[in-house]
């Protein structure tokens, strides 16, 4: 790197400049409000941890995401957080230990190698909720109602649900009897939808009839409600594991239109977004002209008994720069609000600078010899002296 580009970052590595870091400030100040409001409380998870905490179970799916390196007092290998939700169960079932539901939030920067989901970023600003204790549909309800909530803060508008429950497939895979080598290759073809390559595995592992063709049926069971209708019929010869995941998933859309009202929600029950991560619902956030989702989450219930206690849980995340470029709050320039103080040792002027401060003024203070003036310092005020006291004027 030569001298005249030192200044560059890495590709997908960002950093907020004032205007742009100032409505992150605000926002994410208005979402932890919100958060507690509903009785999420914050915790601020460290960031880097040993690898054999923040890869374990299932966090074994953020292995290739993990900056890694060794750590010089021990040893033993560390890691750079990529995602903090496997920190945040840590923390309910290692250090908070209570039996009672539990409800965090987190914000803070997350360090991918790269880019996932969240536009191009590889350090996004990860903010999201967990709910842990409770493995009911109310809890799951809660969470998506929180998710949608935020978006509305943020401003993020015409936004639509994709919702699925991996618990269909993973079902329908015990009731094949597939191996892990097998359930690994379907997994593949559905999330690409293959339905020949699909077609073509099916028969070449000579399941019964029935079986196989409901797990062709995953291909194709996409769209609005009536893909449930159909997901009924389809399933029909099912095992009850199966009937119960999509009545599950049937009676959470059920109850969030109930507290929401009407919602545009596309459901994808060959979708299995964190198929290894999760264990129930899975939904992700989408919104017209972006490709990526701009949230995800589902259930993972079995994320804490590598800490020592399986809590039930379920969550969302998102990234707070991608809230900020998607809102409609987008405020033009506006005039400064700022005053303008002389460079002065007056401690009447000491005093006064002090007593605009406490009441919430923004006070730039004069340097000695400094280039600019109070315009060029982007201030619209300033302090003048008049009559032995200190007064406020607009600049004219």
């Amino acid at each position: 790197m030569t001298i005249n580009n030192r200044w560059l970052l890495p590709q997908g590595i960002e950093e907020a400049l004032p205007a742009e870091a100032a409505k992150l400030e605000h926002l994410r100040r208005q979402l932890l409000d919100l958060y507690a409001s509903w009785g999420y409380q914050l915790v601020m998870p460290p960031f880097i941890e040993y690898l054999e905490s923040l890869l374990t179970g299932t966090g074994h799916d953020l292995d290739i995401q993990t900056f890694k390196l060794i750590d010089q007092l021990t040893g033993r290998s560390m890691g750079v957080r990529a995602d903090m939700t496997p920190q945040v169960a840590r923390i309910d079932a290692h250090q908070l230990k209570q039996d009672a539901p539990n409800r965090l939030c987190y914000m803070g920067t997350v360090l991918q190698t790269r880019p996932d989901g969240f536009g191009s970023s590889r350090s996004p600003l990860q903010v999201g909720a967990e709910l842990y204790g409770h493995a009911g549909v109310e809890s799951d309800v809660e969470i998506l109602c929180l998710m949608l909530e935020s978006f509305k803060i943020a401003g993020v508008e015409n936004v639509f649900l994709d919702i699925g429950h991996v618990g269909i497939f993973r079902s329908l895979a015990a009731q094949a009897g597939l191996d892990d080598a097998q359930e690994a290759s379907l997994f593949e073809m559905l999330q690409r939808k293959a339905i020949p390559e699909i077609q073509a595995f099916l028969n070449e592992l000579d399941l019964d009839s029935d079986v196989a063709a409901m797990l062709l049926s995953l291909a194709e069971l996409n769209g609005d409600e009536s893909c449930l209708k159909r997901a009924e019929q389809c399933f029909s010869k099912a095992d009850e594991s199966v009937k119960q995941a999509l009545a599950y998933l049937q009676d959470t859309v059920s109850k969030l239109r109930q507290r929401e009202g009407e919602l545009n929600i596309h459901f994808d029950l060959a979708e299995l977004r964190g198929y290894h991560y999760q264990t129930g619902i899975v939904f992700a956030a989408y919104v017209p002209g972006q490709g990526q989702e701009i949230a995800r989450g589902g259930r993972y219930d079995d994320i804490g008994q590598v800490f020592g206690r399986a809590r039930p849980a379920t969550g969302f995340s998102t990234d707070l720069k991608t809230l900020v470029n998607l809102s409609v709050n987008q405020q033009t320039a506006s005039v400064p609000s700022a005053i303008f103080a002389p460079c002065s040792d007056d401690v009447a002027l000491m005093t006064k600078i002090a007593e605009l401060r406490a009441q919430g003024e923004r006070v730039i203070e004069e340097l000695p010899g400094q280039q600019g003036d109070a315009i060029a310092m982007a201030c619209n005020r300033v302090l003048i002296q008049r009559d032995g006291q200190w007064l406020v004027e607009g600049i004219a």
